[in-house]
């Protein structure tokens, strides 16, 4: 998964070198897909979370989550290098601009890729224990992010004693519970829903199209909205724009639900590597559709020679689709439609899990309430 992550940010910044920011875009999100899965089975690679604060900062301008990781990295090659202790062989960096070798592999250029540059796995642990990060985020509680900084501040506890040491590791079944300051700090983070109108990206502005979030400012809160986290009331805060980052993507031409959140644990409910949070889309169309092609909208058809997972389509009348994925692959919806024979002319999200687009007019948001879940 690093390398790959490498390579891909390669791409990404060849893609940028020639203008194109879309595939720039793509390649930075495909690249941080693999390093989250590599931080998985090895949390503890410094190496790791170097890398992965470089393409937080470099790829999404995510300055508080590309500060966690460099910083996690650092603690990491503190803790595992003390001055009396023997020079430790450390795993050669592959450097960001490094072309990709003839035979696919990565290493510097210019010069012959080792025989195995395999990045070492982390071993299953025989004594069973687990991060006290990873087992918050597991059991929901917050994110990882989130739970390193309540761990440094002391606000976690297991099994009733304080955690305050980065890296600390406990049972499985140890009971976590989150110091009442960590709880009033999560109550204040905030989940917007917006109807993003056509012409605004989800993310980074690109060919002078605005980022979403530009909507997202008083004049625009829409007035039936749920209160304002840690309020009665739907009023807008500016601190609520403070991290505030899309959890998914929706295409410049497409319109509906886009969700835009301070909180760890919904970005990881809706874009993380392990997301069933299901996705519904209203699909105006043209064309005569290919014998077989609902069926094939279905089941049966590949991306970029990745298959796509099932999905439910049907029609609704004459030139109307329901969709409804578990994935979201680059202008998924409309590349699946050309392959049977039709154009896609509209398209519209109305649901993410749970919640609902509803009446939300175009161009407003609000606050996801405290009744709602994905």
């Amino acid at each position: 998964h690093y390398e790959v992550a490498v390579a891909l940010v390669q791409e990404g910044q060849r893609a940028a070198a020639n203008g194109d920011q879309p595939t720039r875009d793509d390649k930075y999100r495909e690249a941080l897909k693999e390093l989250l899965e590599a931080e998985r089975l090895a949390p503890d690679d410094s190496e790791l979370q170097l890398l992965l604060g470089q393409v937080f900062f470099l790829g999404f301008r995510r300055h508080d989550d590309a500060v966690v990781h460099l910083e996690r990295a650092i603690a990491l090659k503190a803790a595992r290098a003390p001055a009396d202790a023997a020079p430790r062989r450390r795993r050669e960096r592959v450097p960001v601009d490094s072309p990709p070798t003839r035979s696919g592999r990565v290493g510097p250029a210019n010069q012959p890729v080792p025989a195995d540059t395999t990045p070492p796995q982390a071993p299953p642990r025989a004594d069973g224990l687990v991060r006290v990060s990873k087992l918050l985020a597991e059991q929901g509680l917050c994110s990882r992010r989130e739970a390193d900084e309540y761990i440094e501040r002391g606000w976690v506890f297991a099994n009733g004693e304080r955690v305050t040491q980065l890296g600390t590791r406990v049972a499985p079944d140890t009971v976590l519970r989150l110091d009442r300051h960590a709880r009033a700090a999560r109550v204040r983070l905030a989940t917007v829903l917006l109807n993003k109108p056509v012409g605004h990206v989800s993310g980074q502005p690109e060919d002078d199209h605005p980022p979403a979030i530009v909507l997202v400012r008083p004049e625009n809160l829409w007035e039936q909205s749920p209160a304002a986290p840690g309020s009665d009331e739907p009023r807008f805060d500016p601190v609520h724009l403070r991290g505030l980052a899309p959890a998914g993507r929706l295409d410049i031409d497409s319109t509906g639900l886009l969700v835009l959140t301070q909180d760890g644990t919904v970005a990881r409910q809706l874009i993380g590597a392990d997301s069933e949070v299901d996705k519904e889309y209203l699909v105006r169309v043209e064309g005569e559709m290919a014998e077989g092609g609902l069926a094939l909208l279905n089941h049966g058809l590949e991306l970029d020679g990745v298959p796509l997972r099932p999905a439910q389509v049907e029609w609704l009348n004459d030139d109307q689709l329901r969709f409804v994925l578990r994935e979201g692959r680059k202008r998924q919806i409309r590349r699946m439609c050309e392959m049977v024979g039709l154009r896609v002319t509209g398209l519209k999200r109305v649901r993410i899990g749970g919640v609902m687009l509803g009446d939300l007019p175009i161009g407003r948001w609000r606050y996801l309430g405290p009744d709602e879940a994905f």
